[in-house]
């Protein structure tokens, strides 16, 4: 996309993620901060491997251990950091009558706090894609508290990978 000429704001918990954005995207807000459902500090767990890092206790205690073959995931750190809300975040950093085209919230199990956080009445994504951990099969979407919050936010869901769920606007129009 940003090869495309699109431009956004990336948002990262991990320390030290922004610096490569920095570099590949100068044109784009890079914020290293974490967005939840309220401000308060939580615990972030961090891994020989920083695509296991994260902020759920119980996802981290699951994977610390995993091995794959000769390679094994070791849990490195705990450490507190301090959140903001998504709607925060988009008032101070979104241009003024700056739309939202694409939104992709994946934060390891806390996707939900994300997407409560915002603002859905002033900034309403034409497309969104959100990691749903629980949500095993789309036949079973309407168990999911996301599934349901999105639909109730103005959304239909449009498709979905192994954890990943994409919805787009109701009246937005997808061209095939």
């Amino acid at each position: 996309f940003y090869q495309s000429g699109w431009r956004g704001i990336n948002i990262d918990a991990m320390p030290g993620s922004m610096e490569f954005f920095n570099k590949i995207r100068p044109n784009d807000i890079n914020l290293e901060i974490a967005i939840s459902n309220k401000k308060e500090e939580l615990t972030y767990y961090t891994f020989n491997t920083p695509n296991l890092n994260g902020f759920s206790q119980e996802l981290s205690l699951e994977r610390d251990g995993w091995k794959v073959g000769d390679w094994e995931a070791k849990l490195l750190e705990k450490m507190q950091i301090k959140t903001y809300t998504l709607a925060e975040i988009l008032d101070k950093y979104l241009p003024s009558n700056q739309t939202i085209d694409f939104l992709n919230v994946d934060v390891e199990g806390l996707d939900y706090q994300v997407l409560i956080s915002n603002n859905w009445c002033k900034y309403k994504p034409s497309i969104v894609l959100v990691e749903d951990l629980e949500l095993s099969s789309i036949n079973t979407s309407n168990d999911s508290k996301i599934y349901n919050f999105m639909c109730n936010q103005g959304y239909e869901l449009y498709s979905k990978t192994v954890n990943t769920l994409i919805f787009k606007l109701k009246e937005f129009h997808v061209e095939t």
